[in-house]
This record gives structure tokens, C-alpha cells and sequence, in this order.
């Protein structure tokens, strides 16, 4: 089938990738030229694993290619995927400028009936609102009413994980498709069919229903995965004062299979390009349509308060002024797998340290550039600040002589270091876990002063030993 991809962030560069690697004929399209000069030279401008190897298979046989070329991106796919950001508003809400830039294209270029899919996270109502668009601009061409210029618009949101990304989409445990049940809607509806049949081989994993449900679903389930997390971290921090271990309750709570043990963990705070964003604008339209969701604002209160539970740990341990202290910190991308630096916890921790007079070294194995690129802009008018931070490269870099371990991301190659190489590198055996990696009785046995979240803090005595 012949596919246009609008987009070439994760969600389009998966999505036309996976779907070239089935047998499409896939076109994608961006207005970022840089990013399609990267694609076109056998680049990639994000970080996923298996993306890249896909990517130059489907290259190589000619089933995917890459242009700035709205007309002939819109010329060439009966089916168009929309896969652009929908960055947050000021108020919280998604901004839709580029969702509609997208659908007002094909309705400028269409040349036969088109299946117009919103990938891109969208709130209830934009597919109403694409259609407005692209209707729009078939009356200007005089071709609105055109059974031949016909279209529908689907709603088919992504469930993908960074770093997991290529495999879900490749096995998803669902594929949600929102349709108008009517002629043009009913044509669409065997066209995605057709599309998703290779993922449906050993079992049924679509579900059919209405638009405004599709749309609907995408941002409730982040907003459910967001609420876990979040409850988890409101314990842990419960669990610090009253003396209780939150790892233990963890396994008690998800031992329940009502419960389960996904999204159970805590740490200091959840970031990335969707459930920030997506939990705001899923808020944002419950008041447009009078309602307060109490449960969701609190998610996004406990999560904003998080990521500063890891700095007023160390606070109460080595002071409010940190001039002349030196901190490693391993993980800087929101999440491992990922350079993705978008609401990372390691901003605000890092922000904090600096700005109370710290030094940092910051290590992480794939996202250093796009943090040192990050960093330049949020300590642009801080430039004082943004001299004390160095990226470095390598984890032992970043430890030397350090005063402090702050452990922010839970990359695999941080889960069982050198602890004896460890604790001789540092200046004081001290670290501050953010992600719960190590067992707090273990660290106290070494002589580390470990604090975690809402685990023990197990006291060492004048020899470096617990007691």
C-alpha cells in the first residue's frame, strides 16, 4: 500500500519504518530540512533501538523515502498519516497549529480519496476539526462534494514506548481505530484493515470504534500509567516519615493481580514528551467542558514536587550551600534507551544544585549532546551556573572526586557497578539514589551512605560500617 508519514519525530519515524518493513511503499515528509538531510544520508535524528538498522533495510529495497515535498508527499499515499507534535499551550492544552497546517496540505494537494489518520496524540474533537480544514480547501478548488477528492479521518493513536518503540508497534498488544460509521468512513475502515493485517496474524489486536472514543482513549491511558506513578511516589514519600520500606509495599501492592506491578515504582518523578504534556491537556480539556478532574491535577502536583525530593535529600545532608561541592550524576534522559531530555527529572535536580553553588558532572551513554544542548538553553541567562556543569563521558569521568553519587536515570549499566571502585573514586562514599537501584542494608555494609526514595536510611557508625 502507498503511505504518506507527515512527521519524522518517534511516533513518524516508527510508524513509516515499521510499516515499510511489512512491504509498504512509504513516503515521509517534514519542513525540517536538516532532519531530512540527516535521513537521506542514512542518519537518524532520534535515539531507538532497531530504528536505524530497519531503516537502512527498508532504504535499501526501495520501499521508504525521505523529503520536504508537501505536494508529492500528499500526491503519493492513499493513506496520510499525521504525525506531528502537538506541543502543550500556556494554558495546558495541545497546541493543534501543526495537526491542521498537516490536514490543511492534503486538502490543498489531494488528488483521489484519502484516508486522513491523526497518529499524532490529539484531544477529543480534532478530528471534527481536520475535517473543517480539508474541506476548507477543496470548496477553495472547487472540488468540495468530489466523490473522487473524498476522504474520512481516523483516528489512530500510538501507544508506543521510547526505547521500546520499534518492538511495540511490531507487536502491539492493541491497535485502537476510531471511524465514522458512514460510506466514506466504512471505505477507510478497509483500508486500515488491510494496512493492519500483517500485525493481526496470530490474533485479533484491533479495536473498532467511534472518533471521539479513539481520541479519548490515547489520553486516558497515559493519564492512568501517569496516576500510578504518581501514587507511588505520594507513598514513598509517606513511607520516609512513618519508616516503612517502599520497595517491600511495592511487591505487596503489585502481588495483587487486580493491581500488578506496572508503573509501581517510585522515584523522583515521571518526564518525557507524553505524560507530562498529555496528562496538562487531557486537565486542560475537562475544564473547557466544565470539569475538574481532581485526581489527574493532583497526579500533576505530586509529580512537579517529586523531582525536587532527591535535592532536598541532599540538602539535609550536606547543607543549603553547596558552594565547593562536587556532584556525579549518572542519568540525564527522562527515561534509559532514550536521548529524549524532555521534563527529564535530571533539569530540575540539576538546576537545583547549581544554583545553590554546586559543581556537576553529568554522564549518560546516549543523551549527552542533546543535554548539553538542552542545558545551554535553560541556563541561558545563568551563565555563571552553566560553567559549572560538565558533560562528560565516560561514568568514571563523573565520579572522580566527587562528593556525591545522584543517580537520576535508571540506565542498565548503572544497576551493578564496581562498588568498592566506586566508593574509592568518590571523595565521601555517598550516594543518593533517585531510581532505588541498590539494596540499603548492602550499601551500609560497604560503608556507602545511600539514600533512596522511600526506602530506609540505614546509619553508618564512626568506622563506616552499619549499625
Amino acid at each position: 500500500m502507498k503511505v504518506t508519514i507527515v512527521g519524522t519525530g518517534y511516533v513518524g519515524l516508527v510508524t513509516g519504518a515499521c510499516l515499510a518493513e511489512i512491504g509498504n511503499d512509504v513516503f515521509c515528509v517534514d519542513v525540517d530540512p536538516r532532519k531530512i538531510e540527516i535521513l537521506n544520508n542514512g542518519g537518524v535524528p532520534i535515539h531507538e533501538p532497531g530504528l536505524q538498522e530497519m531503516l537502512r533495510r527498508t532504504r535499501a529495497a526501495g520501499r521508504i523515502q525521505f523529503s520536504t515535498d508537501v505536494k508529492a508527499s500528499v500526491e503519493h499515499g492513499d493513506i496520510q498519516f499525521i504525525a506531528v507534535g502537538t506541543p502543550p499551550d500556556e494554558d495546558g492544552s495541545a497546541d493543534l497549529q501543526y495537526v491542521l497546517a498537516a490536514a490543511r496540505n492534503i486538502g490543498k494537494y489531494s488528488n483521489g480519496f484519502k484516508v486522513i489518520v491523526d497518529k499524532s496524540t490529539v484531544p477529543v474533537g480534532t478530528a471534527l476539526q481536520v475535517r473543517r480544514v480539508v474541506e476548507e480547501e477543496l470548496k477553495a478548488r472547487g472540488l468540495e462534494g468530489s466523490e473522487k477528492h473524498g476522504f474520512s479521518v481516523v483516528s489512530n493513536p500510538e501507544f508506543l514506548k521510547e526505547g521500546a518503540a520499534v518492538d511495540d508497534f511490531m507487536r502491539p498488544d492493541r491497535i485502537v481505530i476510531g471511524i465514522d460509521d458512514d460510506r466514506a468512513g466504512n471505505l477507510a475502515r478497509e483500508k486500515m484493515k488491510r494496512l493492519y493485517t500483517p500485525f493481526n496474524r496470530n490474533h485479533e489486536r484491533t479495536l473498532y470504534m467511534d472518533v471521539r472514543s479513539a481520541e479519548f482513549t490515547k489520553y486516558a491511558a497515559n493519564a492512568m500509567l501517569a496516576t500510578r506513578i504518581s501514587f507511588m511516589n505520594d507513598l514513598s514519600n509517606l513511607a520516609d516519615t512513618v519508616g516503612a520500606d517502599i520497595e517491600s509495599v511495592r511487591r505487596g501492592m503489585g502481588s495483587d493481580p487486580r493491581i500488578g506491578y506496572h508503573f509501581l515504582y517510585a522515584g523522583c518523578g515521571y518526564g518525557g514528551s507524553c505524560f507530562p504534556k498529555d496528562v496538562q491537556a487531557l486537565a486542560q480539556t475537562a475544564r473547557e467542558n466544565g470539569h475538574t478532574l481532581r485526581v489527574l491535577e493532583a497526579v500533576e502536583a505530586v509529580n512537579h514536587d517529586q523531582k525536587e525530593v532527591l535535592v532536598n535529600k541532599i540538602v539535609k545532608r550536606m547543607g543549603e550551600d553547596l558552594r565547593g561541592r562536587t556532584f556525579a550524576v549518572w542519568g540525564l534522559a527522562f527515561k534509559p534507551n532514550t536521548d529524549d531530555m524532555r521534563e527529564a527529572s535530571s533539569r530540575r535536580i540539576i538546576e537545583s544544585l547549581l544554583a545553590r553553588g554546586a559543581t556537576v558532572r553529568g554522564y549518560d551513554p546516549v543523551a549527552r549532546d542533546e543535554a548539553q544542548r538542552v542545558f545551554a538553553l535553560d541556563l541561558a541567562d545563568r551563565p555563571d551556573d552553566f560553567k559549572r556543569l560538565n558533560l562528560v563521558t565516560t561514568q568514571q569521568d563523573a565520579l572522580t572526586g566527587a562528593d556525591a553519587l545522584v543517580i537520576v536515570t535508571e540506565w542498565k549499566e548503572f544497576k551493578s557497578p564496581d562498588f568498592w571502585h566506586l566508593k574509592s573514586a568518590l571523595k565521601t562514599p555517598v550516594i543518593f539514589d533517585g531510581r532505588n537501584l541498590y539494596e540499603p542494608e548492602a550499601m551500609a555494609e560497604m560503608g556507602i551512605d545511600y539514600f533512596a526514595i522511600g526506602r530506609p536510611h540505614v546509619e553508618l557508625d564512626r568506622n563506616g560500617s552499619s549499625r
